[in-house]
């Protein structure tokens, strides 16, 4: 029997769906070719012009052991000049509602607008929360142009995924991205559903401190390969050490496929030296009760 068949249930917290609504590419992406090479280029053109439909993902994510994915919108218009409507992840959720869950894009530089869109997507499209890759802003998480945006989340019991690690975008500072941010925000909204995405080099120790002083703030493992975690010295023996002890209910796995392959994460996981309930919290039931998915 395959790693996959034996798990029960997984939720991936990060997944970009193939289509080209989804393609969006900021001229800053050529800062991460040259880190991971023309393998993440083609790859990503590859899956883009794929003919793919919703109903070949949908057997995709059950080929890959996956269940419900996490989808995204963006919205960087006034940074980039692009944007995923958030009406591209509503139109996958209403054909699959019990296969996706969205989070909307907002640009904290678009004032009462962003207000109003917000609300219509979290109210009127069903999605969850927000996505904010703050170094696509070139603001810290602590900025306070976010602090509208984090008001009406609350307001709308919207969750907010906010960037947590190094990022190689070399025209914007390395420590915008840095989670001692995300601790300025939970100190101001203490209700806040917030999760720090990728616990990365070289701030794990500090995003997991974060995430243990705060009730309210999560953590997902979004384009960090699993086997890297339980590997010594590789810089997430934090992460493993308190992931697998007090605050096991606090990790939720994300691939962020395409950057990796689900079904290789989730296999790696299941081979993590964690107690076999940790692993089920970490896939699946963290996520479910954060979004409040079968009664979790």
């Amino acid at each position: 029997m395959s790693d996959i068949a034996k798990r029960k249930r997984v939720i991936d917290c990060a997944v970009t769906p193939p289509f080209k609504e989804f393609g969006i590419v900021p001229s800053y992406m050529k800062d991460y070719y040259r880190v991971y090479g023309s393998e993440l280029e083609e790859g990503l053109k590859t899956l883009v012009s794929a003919e793919w439909t919703p109903e070949s993902f949908v057997a995709y994510l059950d080929s890959e052991g996956i269940d419900i994915a996490v989808i995204r919108s963006r919205d960087i218009e006034t940074t980039f000049g692009m944007k995923i409507p958030d009406e591209a992840c509503a139109n996958l959720i209403n054909r699959f509602p019990d296969r996706f869950v969205g989070l909307a894009g907002a640009d904290p530089f678009k004032g009462k607008a962003a207000l109003k869109n917000l609300e219509h997507a979290i109210t009127d499209l069903g999605l969850k929360g927000i996505d904010l890759w703050t170094y696509e802003y070139n603001l810290p998480a602590s900025d306070r142009t976010y602090w509208p945006l984090y008001e009406k989340c609350l307001e709308l019991n919207a969750i907010v995924f906010i960037e947590s690690s190094m990022h190689f975008r070399r025209d914007a500072r390395m420590d915008i991205c840095r989670p001692i941010h995300i601790d300025y925000v939970a100190v101001d909204f203490p209700e806040l559903k917030i999760v720090g995405s990728t616990p990365g080099f070289p701030w794990v120790a500090e995003l997991m401190a974060v995430a243990w002083r705060h009730p309210n703030v999560y953590v997902s493992t979004s384009s960090v390969r699993p086997k890297y975690l339980g590997k010594p010295n590789s810089g997430y023996e934090t992460l493993m050490q308190l992931g697998g002890s007090v605050l096991a209910d606090k990790i939720m796995f994300a691939s962020g496929w395409p950057m990796l392959s689900m079904k290789q994460g989730v296999n790696e996981v299941l081979h993590l030296p964690l107690r076999e309930e940790v692993k089920e919290k970490w896939l699946y039931r963290n996520a479910a009760r954060l979004f409040g998915l079968d009664g979790e």
